[in-house]
């Protein structure tokens, strides 16, 4: 049954602050951690980005949907967030390649939204008090039965989401006659950075998230690729593990977001929950090496601590820093043919600043083997 603004919904934080407004998508009630996302465009990119796996998203542009969805715009096989918050939300689109309304598409997914928030005051409760879990229902309206039901939710701190979003057999992607084979370690990657790969002239073999190094190793990949995902990295001692076995093989490796956080805790070094984290298209993150700004998109609510780094600068470098907040944004081994970016270079919404990370990749790849 389609619902287009005729119903009310109800937001609710942990902390007993309420929201009311009205009601779209799929009528229903859903929980997650609440987080924002600054950017323009591309919201169905976000929404089926596997990094914001039981997140519920607010989007701070205040009109979402005017140019509907299309199928190829997808990062992955489904919706992945666990719920939506905006402004504005339109069902009319103007964009003739589009498949369907926003509204059609949510439906069809099975996405709880509210709309018709003052979003910007949800968003500056995020930014001062920090990311909560919420809950957003268009079927109670009783708040104490709101928060029974929230209070079920579990915290995002040690939360391990990877295995729940990844590939459950292998599969290959590009040109099995490439000279380069890739063995990717699937903790929710986005089709983009496959794809990015791919047009490089490599053959990618997909591996679910808890195949052990054994079985990886045995399809003698010249080199690794940790992608990004959800959830607290310091849960996921298997994908640790198989980051340490990588290293010892002395084969390129190279990580994204999640797969940037997996690589050091492989390398001792630790990750901590951030007050908000980053999500957007406009992140400005500084190349230490090169000297340039690249404008960058993010999507990530953990981070590596920098003093441990700073403390190993004999073995790791510190390769870019965010420049917003100077947190850590990449790191290279000095002792391994390795490096990893927090930030997101498929740029799928976003900018293309960060791209050459994969020619980069590719390059290491080929020397390595041409060794």
């Amino acid at each position: 049954m389609t619902y287009i603004g005729t119903h009310s919904a109800t937001l609710l934080f942990e902390d007993g602050t309420v929201f009311k407004g009205k009601a779209y998508g799929k009528k229903g009630t859903t929980t997650g951690e609440i987080c924002f996302n600054t950017g323009m465009t591309g919201y169905q990119e976000v929404f089926t980005d596997p990094s914001y796996y039981n997140q519920i998203l607010v989007t701070t542009n205040a009109h979402i949907g005017n140019y509907g969805t299309m199928k190829a715009d997808s990062e992955s096989d489904r919706v992945q967030i666990a719920g939506l918050i905006c402004k504005n939300l339109t069902v009319d689109y103007h964009r003739p390649l589009a498949d369907q309304s926003i509204q059609e598409y949510m439906e069809q997914e099975n996405l709880v939204c509210i709309s018709d928030v003052d979003t910007r005051a949800i968003v500056r409760k995020i930014r001062s008090e920090g990311a909560m879990n919420a809950i957003i229902s268009s079927e109670h309206e009783d708040i104490e039965v709101l928060k029974k039901l929230l209070a079920d939710t579990p915290s995002m701190d040690g939360l391990e989401l990877a295995s729940k979003v990844t590939t459950s057999e292998p599969y290959f992607v590009g040109d099995e006659n490439a000279d380069v084979r890739i063995a990717v370690m699937d903790f929710g990657t986005k089709r983009n950075i496959l794809d990015s790969m791919a047009d490089r002239g490599t053959y990618l073999k997909v591996f679910p998230a808890k195949t052990p190094y054994s079985e990886v190793v045995s399809w003698e990949a010249d080199g690794y690729f940790l992608s990004n995902g959800p959830g607290d990295p310091s849960s996921m001692d298997y994908a640790i593990e198989t980051a340490k076995h990588m290293l010892e093989s002395n084969k390129p490796i190279f990580g994204i977001c999640l797969g940037h956080q997996i690589l050091s805790l492989a390398n001792g070094i630790s990750t901590y929950k951030m007050h908000h984290g980053h999500r957007g298209a406009n992140h400005p993150v500084i190349n230490l090496q090169s000297g340039k700004c690249e404008i960058t998109t993010q999507n990530h609510g953990f981070a590596v601590n920098r003093q441990e780094l700073e403390a190993k600068a004999d073995t790791i470098e510190v390769t870019h820093v965010n420049l917003n907040d100077d947190t850590i944004e990449g790191i290279e081994l000095k002792n391994r043919p390795a490096f990893s970016v927090q930030h997101h270079p498929e740029a799928n919404p976003g900018p293309h600043d960060s791209r050459y990370l994969f020619d980069k990749f590719i390059d290491l790849i080929k020397n390595h083997k041409s060794k």
